[in-house]
């Protein structure tokens, strides 16, 4: 009970030091944003909201200014089975990749964070 109890107490404090220490998003022009718009449209993060690694990775597509879906999976059921059956396991962040008629499932801050900033760093 009280493991529980400051693990919930410390993901509401992960959750108040990233609304006070927000990054700013990366300013583009409107073409730009536009094809990063576009190709966010085949992303999605599957995530906790308090989970720190899930944190990081949401700042980051806030600085990179890339607007992706934002999946719940501890709270909301269907997402979790989604993230189960079709990405194979419960684990989080867990980016969908959607590109050419195909699905890839991304594990791992460090990875996806890596991606992004190699899809749309430079856009």
């Amino acid at each position: 009970m009280f493991v529980k109890a400051l693990r919930v107490g410390l993901g509401q404090l992960i959750i108040f030091i990233d609304f006070l220490t927000r990054p700013s998003k990366q300013k583009r022009s409107a073409p730009d944003q536009a094809k990063v718009d576009a190709a966010a449209k085949d992303l999605t993060l599957y995530q906790f909201h308090a989970c720190p690694f899930c944190v990081k990775t949401r700042r980051t597509l806030r600085r990179l200014n890339v607007p992706v879906a934002l999946r719940d999976a501890k709270n909301n059921e269907q997402d979790r089975q989604t993230l189960l059956e079709q990405g194979g396991k419960i684990k989080v962040p867990c980016l969908r990749i959607e590109e050419n008629g195909q699905t890839t499932w991304m594990y791992e801050s460090k990875v996806i964070i890596e991606y992004l900033h190699k899809r749309f760093a430079a856009a």
